[in-house]
């Protein structure tokens, strides 16, 4: 979700759409990449920091950027954009996911 949501539109404006790619999109799918190794790693540490890492960029970042915009312009003009929303729905996902990891029982080695 994060890594579609970073190219896509994240504000609507009556001018036209400001894409994510354009900003703050691009540190989100970086954060995504490393969201994704840490799905495919087999330490489970590792994973559990990487996804708290995408969590905490794909959570932060959009919500910096709808509060960036709503104090230079207010509520006139403009409207979150589809990949805002995906890249912070995202993030949330991540968080629950990497909440799961971290408390759930660690397996024992035979």
């Amino acid at each position: 979700m994060v890594a579609v949501g970073s190219f896509m539109p994240w504000l609507d404006t009556v001018v036209g759409t400001v894409s994510g790619a354009r900003g703050a999109g691009l540190w989100t799918f970086y954060a995504a990449m490393l969201g994704l190794a840490g799905a495919l790693v087999p330490v489970r540490s590792l994973a559990v920091v990487q996804g708290a890492v995408l969590a905490l960029v794909a959570s932060v970042l959009p919500v910096w950027q709808l509060v960036h915009v709503y104090s230079m312009v207010g509520t006139a003009g403009w409207m979150p954009g589809p990949g805002l929303v995906l890249v912070l729905g995202g993030g949330v996902l991540a968080a629950v996911a990497v909440r799961q990891m971290a408390t759930a029982p660690w397996p024992s080695r035979r």
